[in-house]
């Protein structure tokens, strides 16, 4: 598994990884657009890829001006092998290289998304309005 900086040239991959997966999924493609990635990537934060044998399996974005974690997402055909711990840290690793504020994300309730937070530390603050559960982390090691 290679990590390395996501590019534009990524998006119509990271955008078929994030089609594929089987729990938060979007129900409505066209929610999330070129143009979000677009900003995400090179204006609002940065973000990064997992390739395996020169495949996208993965990738994470995180939201520097917002303070969240825009994306993180794993292909259903690399799961479980590590790549999602593996670009969560990196990408927190960035973001706290960059600011003390906490950082924040939301997902499903019931889902594993909820129990990978859970173990990798983050804290539940509460429900969004849509209710998910809201995770909160103040610091990264």
């Amino acid at each position: 598994m290679k990590i390395r900086e996501a590019q534009v040239a990524d998006i119509e991959q990271m955008s078929e990884i994030r089609l594929a997966v089987r729990e938060n999924a979007l129900n409505n493609p066209a929610f999330v657009t070129y143009g979000d990635y677009v900003d995400y990537l090179m204006q609002r934060g940065k973000g990064w890829v997992a390739e395996v044998d020169g495949q996208l399996a993965g990738f994470a974005i995180a939201d520097l001006q917002g303070h969240s974690v825009w994306a993180l997402f794993v292909h259903p055909n690399f799961d479980r092998k590590g790549i999602g711990r593996t670009l969560h840290d990196t990408m927190l690793a960035w973001y706290f290289g960059q600011t003390t504020k906490p950082v924040w994300l939301s997902t499903a309730p019931g889902t594993r998304a909820e129990g990978f937070y859970r173990r990798a530390g983050w804290r539940e603050t509460g429900r969004t309005a849509s209710g998910e559960v809201r995770f909160e982390l103040t610091e990264w090691n």
